[in-house]
């Protein structure tokens, strides 16, 4: 699960960047009226297409990185008899769950994790490591493959996107309005746009980014607590508890720095909670315990 957050919303900056340059170059963000001030208008528009843009580009996007940056193996004929499990496993919960059947994949790392992600819930991946299979009991990772058939049934992709697309238009509305204050009333230029526009602007919007960021992950929390309630109501209770448990006195997943985000288990203190795509272990297992 810490690889579907981050590497979306770390797509989603990249794609956002790269929509604001070619935007530019083709002149399409003019934000000045005819007297100089800011059609508000254009600028909505503008952000519009760029923030919901962004934020689904990198939804659709979200298999295909996924699978290229963990070389997950797609399993299309099962090879052995754990394979032939996986699928089914995951085949009887998606039923369940009233979704089309997802791709199911296997990745190489030691680490136990987890990971599902797609842009729609009829159209999915779910994949584990091969540590997970290797470390905890076949009841433990079907409770692990609910989880990540619960997020695909509460269609947590894209609710994640249309989130990250209205923070996206109020990061690029507001770092415009800021460069324009910045360029307008503090450097007094009154012809067209000049550097300090320029500046301001990406340094507006790197700052509102990492505050997007933060609303971001809070909801992502969220929905790691709604997940692991689809993941009891699917395979029971204690299987789920007992696979955080494991989690809890097992090492950190070291998974790429691109994709710490999305894997199953989640820690974190002080300020770096606020980054954190999902909340602490034991505040898991106690929601999972005080459930009627």
């Amino acid at each position: 699960m810490l690889k579907r957050v981050f590497l979306f919303v770390a797509t989603n900056l990249a794609v956002l960047f790269v929509l604001s340059i070619v935007l530019r170059l083709l002149g399409v963000d003019r934000i000045l009226d005819e007297s100089g001030g800011i059609n508000y208008e254009s600028l909505l528009v503008l952000s519009l297409v760029i923030g919901f843009g962004g934020s689904f580009i990198s939804l659709a996007m979200s298999k295909w990185l996924a699978k290229r940056s963990t070389g997950a193996h797609v399993i299309t004929q099962p090879q052995n008899a754990v394979e032939t499990w996986l699928v089914a496993t995951v085949q009887r919960q998606a039923q369940q769950a009233g979704i089309g059947i997802p791709e199911v994949a296997v990745y190489d790392s030691p680490d136990m994790n987890a990971f599902a992600t797609g842009m729609r819930r009829d159209s999915a991946l779910v994949a584990v490591s091969t540590g997970l299979l290797q470390g905890m009991r076949r009841d433990e990772v079907e409770a692990v493959l609910a989880h990540e058939v619960s997020h695909i049934a509460n269609g947590d992709m894209v609710t994640l996107a249309l989130v990250q697309g209205v923070l996206n238009t109020f990061v690029i509305f507001l770092s415009r309005i800021v460069g324009h204050v910045v360029d307008r009333v503090l450097l007094r230029n009154e012809q067209g746009y000049g550097i300090g526009y320029f500046v301001s602007v990406m340094a507006a919007q790197v700052l509102l980014g990492v505050l997007a960021s933060i609303i971001v992950m809070w909801f992502s929390r969220q929905r790691e607590f709604r997940a692991d309630a689809g993941s009891a109501s699917l395979n029971g209770r204690e299987p789920m508890i007992r696979a955080l448990d494991r989690l809890q006195g097992g090492q950190p997943a070291a998974l790429p720095e691109a994709l710490r985000a999305f894997g199953i288990s989640g820690g974190g203190n002080g300020l770096s909670r606020l980054f954190l795509s999902h909340p602490p272990i034991p505040e898991r297992i106690a929601a999972l315990r005080r459930a009627p």
